[in-house]
């Protein structure tokens, strides 16, 4: 079991990038709205996690292809729509990063300054982990990032875990929530955005880079799926403690969340005045941990696509993944609200997402990347309900994005 365990990486780095301030929030606000009604969400969000993020990485390891080349290698007979398609990709990821740094940046910065507002401002918490975000990525190369990243999902998990067995849950609420799925008036939208926290399309492309560099060939498909499945399984593990400790407490006693230190209640009845550092803890690891994994997944896919070197070390790598970072500081250091970018990402996003799951299906069956490894009856099967419930996702976010609902 112990020699499993060292196969945990490129499954940790996705995990830490779907379990950021975003997801804490979005979760703590589902959990003190409604109890354990949505519980559900999350556990079916996680599994079509784990499905498409193993589909990808058999990618990288079978086909020891990154998912930008082979989109870019399988339309490489019409050049127009290659580079139309790789436009799409490099905008989306690029310019969606860019807007979801800032977001992780702040994130972070606002669990630090609920916790110590007398040491520093907002703004000055921000550029102090940009600063270390950058850091990390500048020095730390490709393993010590991994491992930073493991430590960070780890400490979330604790943490919550902590929380909620301190406080009692309703273990009977907390079960019939998982696997019973309802959605109760006017939960549309935090169902919605529980599910589209987890299934990130940067993760996609984050994965199959991460595998590719990690494992040399198909000999390791089963380090790889233990990988995606543990790691990708305690990242959702991560959002359901969060959501179920906000029921248990906040829902509990009528309590609404507006700000972090409304979301710090949930841990007071656990952890009394301690509780405002112990949520300090939680959104500066989920902010920490996604502010590398964006910039990361950004570069990798912008080094498939300009073939240029493919390793965090790189100048031409550091030069993108740092344009992001840059960007995302900008935006939590000033406070900017940049709506035009944000509405852009979730447009592009929601495009995106429904056609890099089906060409994943799609590349999952194709002998000529994946031999004897490709997709199965069973793995088909759940694989496209999967692509029919992102496209429906995606067709969401779009029309949202028009304004039209």
């Amino acid at each position: 079991m112990l020699k499993r365990l060292r196969s945990i990486g490129p499954g940790a780095l996705t995990a830490a990038a779907f379990i950021g301030p975003g997801t804490v929030t979005t979760a703590t606000v589902a959990g003190a709205t409604y109890g354990y009604a949505l519980v559900w969400a999350l556990v079916f969000a996680t599994l079509a996690a784990i499905i498409l993020q193993e589909m990808t990485a058999k990618l990288g390891v079978a086909g020891r292809l990154g998912l930008g080349e082979a989109i870019t290698q399988a339309l490489a007979q019409t050049p127009i729509l290659k580079w139309s398609v790789a436009a799409l990709i490099i905008a989306a990821l690029f310019v969606g990063n860019s807007a979801y740094e800032g977001g992780n940046i702040a994130g972070a910065a606002l669990g630090l300054e609920a916790a110590f507002p007398e040491l520093a401002s907002r703004a000055v918490y921000a550029a102090g982990i940009a600063a270390l975000a950058g850091g990390i990525l500048l020095f730390g190369g490709y393993k010590i990032i991994e491992r930073v990243l493991i430590g960070a999902v780890l400490l979330m998990t604790l943490a919550f875990a902590i929380a909620l067995f301190a406080i009692g849950p309703d273990w009977g609420a907390l079960f019939k929530g998982a696997v019973t799925p309802t959605i109760p008036l006017d939960a549309l939208p935090l169902v919605i955005g529980l599910i589209g926290t987890t299934i990130v399309p940067y993760n996609l492309f984050l994965h199959a880079a991460a595998a590719k560099k990690r494992w040399p060939d198909a000999s390791h498909l089963s380090d790889m799926r233990f990988d995606a499945r543990l790691s990708i399984g305690v990242g959702g593990l991560v959002s359901i403690l969060v959501m179920a400790t906000a029921a248990a407490s906040l829902f509990a006693l009528g309590l609404t969340v507006t700000n972090a230190a409304d979301m710090a209640r949930q841990l007071e009845p656990a952890f009394g005045a301690g509780a405002k550092y112990l949520l300090a803890t939680g959104l500066f690891a989920a902010g920490l941990s996604s502010a590398i994994t964006a910039p990361l997944a950004t570069g990798f896919v912008c080094a498939e696509i300009f073939k240029f070197e493919s390793d965090p070390k790189a100048l031409k790598f550091r030069l993108v993944a740092g344009a992001v970072l840059l960007v995302g500081t900008f935006v939590a250091v000033t406070g900017a609200k940049p709506v035009e970018i944000i509405l852009f990402a979730q447009f592009a996003n929601g495009l995106l997402l429904p056609i890099i799951a089906g060409f994943l299906l799609f590349a999952a069956n194709k002998k000529s990347l994946l031999g004897t490894h490709v997709n199965g009856a069973l793995a088909n099967i759940v694989g496209g309900v999967v692509v029919l419930i992102t496209t429906g996702l995606g067709i969401r976010a779009i029309v949202r994005a028009f304004g039209l609902l």
